[in-house]
């Protein structure tokens, strides 16, 4: 499916990868019977084709004192649109930001350390977006599934 024009080695590796980053090369090598050097010589060229992007710690909000996690679907008007992007990507309490179709231009995902600071995030800087034209919030009370990069 998505992996079609990858060898059977290649899909291997990226399929152990995305069960766990950190398997050494040796583990994924006694794993799909390849040596250590030749694992990491595919995936150094995985990287280098920008099919693996960067390897990660995923925390969970929900598990953190306090963190609220919020979604935005924010409508725009298309000139201002770059603009909206652009100050909500400078902003920490964003983490992610998705150009959509549909009604809505932006999918917009921040965590606050608190629900204060949400508040204060709402307040100074969603309802402060010119050009804006509606905006939706959606507090996450609870992650049920939450998948990581491709599932291949």
């Amino acid at each position: 499916m998505y992996l079609d024009n990858l060898d059977e080695l290649d899909q291997k590796i990226l399929s152990l990868l995305t069960k766990n980053a950190r398997y050494s090369y040796s583990e994924i090598g006694d794993i799909i019977g390849l040596s250590r050097v030749a694992v990491k010589s595919r995936i150094y060229a995985l990287e280098k084709k920008g099919i693996i992007e960067e390897y990660t710690t995923i925390i969970n909000p929900q598990k953190i004192s306090g963190a609220v996690s919020c979604y935005f679907e924010i409508e725009a008007q298309p000139q201002a649109l770059n603009n909206i992007i652009d100050k909500l990507y400078k902003n920490d309490t964003v983490t992610q930001i998705y150009r959509m179709s549909g009604n809505s231009s932006l999918h917009v995902h921040a965590v606050a350390s608190s629900q204060d600071e949400l508040e204060n995030f709402i307040r100074n800087e969603i309802d402060c977006l010119e050009g804006a034209i509606c905006v939706k919030s959606h507090v996450i009370l609870s992650r049920i599934k939450d998948v990581k990069g491709l599932r291949l």
